[in-house]
């Protein structure tokens, strides 16, 4: 039987890993092409999955164990992008933010 033991690092990590595509969305515009956003988003993952094991370590780092907390972090932000933020409208206000409007009436 595997036992896993998730320490409080690991849940932060997830937690982390849903709201990074709302932070490659404040980053970017619309008009920043899909794979620099998916290139953006690999590299945040990556520095997330290996700053979790970095914490939760101890004394004994382990490489692999980043690896998988950075693939599964990517693809925690990958669904909550397509699952949460993009349906829910989020994905499209982060995109607006710091875009100039034209005032109403103008």
């Amino acid at each position: 039987m595997v036992d896993v033991d998730l320490t409080a690092a690991y849940w932060l990590g997830l937690a982390i890993s849903v709201g990074l595509p709302v932070l490659v969305g404040l980053v970017t515009t619309r008009v920043t092409h899909a794979g620099v956003k998916a290139v953006l988003l690999l590299g945040l993952t990556a520095a997330n999955g290996f700053l979790v094991e970095l914490a939760a370590a101890g004394d004994d780092y382990d490489v692999q164990t980043a690896v998988v907390a950075w693939l599964v972090s990517f693809g925690m932000g990958v669904l909550a992008h397509f699952g949460l933020w993009k349906p829910t409208g989020v994905a499209t206000a982060a995109q607006d933010v710091g875009t100039r409007r034209a005032p109403r009436g103008a």
